[in-house]
This record gives C-alpha cells, sequence and structure tokens, in this order.
C-alpha cells in the first residue's frame, strides 16, 4: 500500500495493524506526502476516539485501546523521523 494513493486508507491500515511504520518506509516519500500522513494519522485517531463501545464489550474495548496504541506510536515514529530529517511539520 503505498502513502501517495489513499493516505486515509494507509492510516487506516496502520490502525487495524496490517501495516508497519518505520524509518526505512518513511525514507522515499515527499515532505507533502508526510504531512498528509501525520493529518490522516489524527484524523483515524479522532474518529477511532469518538466510538461509543459498552464497557461489557473486553474485546471491542481491547481493540479500540490497540488501534489507538497503534496510531499513537506511527505518529511518534513520524514525528521522529520528520525531526532528524529536518522536515518541517
Amino acid at each position: 500500500m503505498s502513502l501517495s494513493a489513499n493516505p486515509k486508507k494507509f492510516a487506516q491500515a496502520v490502525a487495524d495493524g496490517f501495516v508497519r511504520l518505520s524509518p526505512p518506509m518513511l525514507k522515499g516519500h515527499s515532505s507533502n506526502q508526510l504531512k498528509a500522513l501525520l493529518s490522516n494519522l489524527e484524523l483515524v485517531r479522532r474518529e477511532i476516539r469518538q466510538l461509543q463501545i459498552s464497557l461489557d464489550d473486553v474485546e471491542a474495548v481491547k481493540q479500540k485501546n490497540y488501534r489507538m496504541s497503534r496510531l499513537s506510536q506511527a505518529e511518534l515514529i513520524l514525528r521522529t523521523y520528520c525531526k532528524k530529517m529536518r522536515i518541517p511539520l
């Protein structure tokens, strides 16, 4: 899955655990693509946070927390990479 095709779908794939973000993966992309990915990671995280889940459904709560954790980790990796490469966000 490519960053340039649809950044929101890519962010959803990161949240679902299908794609792992890493610095070598980010290496060939422009600063505009990285900015778009960051904004879409934040957008998907907001959408997930808005989900209303019953506290009785333990599995759904765990899945929501896992997705939030994956998005937070991906955002941290992206911000660290951009800081190291001196790419303004």
